[in-house]
């Protein structure tokens, strides 16, 4: 329900009826809805002031839309659920980074990455990633104690404690925005794989973003 009304509401502004459309009824999001809805949100990105806007609507718009983000975030996880995945807890995607993660034989791996102008709180060039298996009782052999949360990404101006490739080279959603730049970091990511010994092809490889 949170995601609907946020839905509806933003697209009221860029100007998407849902008339008669019952309370109920699944939300049909389709991809003219997205190309309507981001053009309104252009729009209203563009603006430079909101004073003809309440304070009541300029807080009711950040609601729906911390709710709409939540949403997003809550459905890029799905990409990640395989069988095997399912057996670990979810690990915690970094503020200010994200994780890419993927599936080899029998086993889950995934890698936390910093978004540029950010580093980790712990030295980890040597530790390019993180395994949840059998081999591990299906808890994270993470640097945090067997949590679900991998990383920490702090602001930094120089990014010297991962290896190269574990920094975006802007930010995590800007990546999961381009197939290329994917493609790319899954591409690494395998490789990064395959020199640890680990010969099977990766599946259900996916990217997650942390909050910014």
């Amino acid at each position: 329900m949170a995601l609907k009304a946020a839905l509806t509401w933003l697209c009221l502004i860029s100007g998407v009826s849902f008339s008669g459309a019952a309370e109920t009824s699944p939300m049909n999001c389709d991809s003219a809805l997205f190309m309507n809805l981001t053009a309104g949100l252009k729009m209203v990105a563009e603006c430079e002031e909101f004073s003809q806007w309440s304070s009541k609507q300029r807080a009711e718009l950040l609601i729906l839309m911390r709710d709409l983000t939540e949403s997003l975030h809550n459905n890029q996880l799905k990409e990640c659920q395989s069988a095997e995945w399912r057996k670990c807890p979810l690990a915690n995607a970094p503020a200010n980074g994200g994780l890419v993660c993927a599936t080899a034989a029998n086993r889950t791996f995934c890698k936390p990455m910093c978004n540029s102008g950010h580093d980790f709180a712990f030295l980890r060039r040597s530790r390019l990633f993180d395994e949840c298996s059998e081999q591990t009782n299906y808890k994270w052999n993470s640097q945090y104690g067997g949590g679900t949360r991998l990383a920490v990404c702090n602001k930094e101006s120089i990014q010297i404690s991962g290896a190269k490739s574990a920094y975006f080279p802007n930010d995590c959603l800007t990546t999961r925005s381009s197939d290329g730049m994917q493609r790319s970091i899954f591409g690494n990511f395998t490789s990064e794989l395959k020199d640890a010994g680990i010969t099977e092809d990766p599946q259900h490889l996916c990217l997650i973003c942390g909050p910014n």
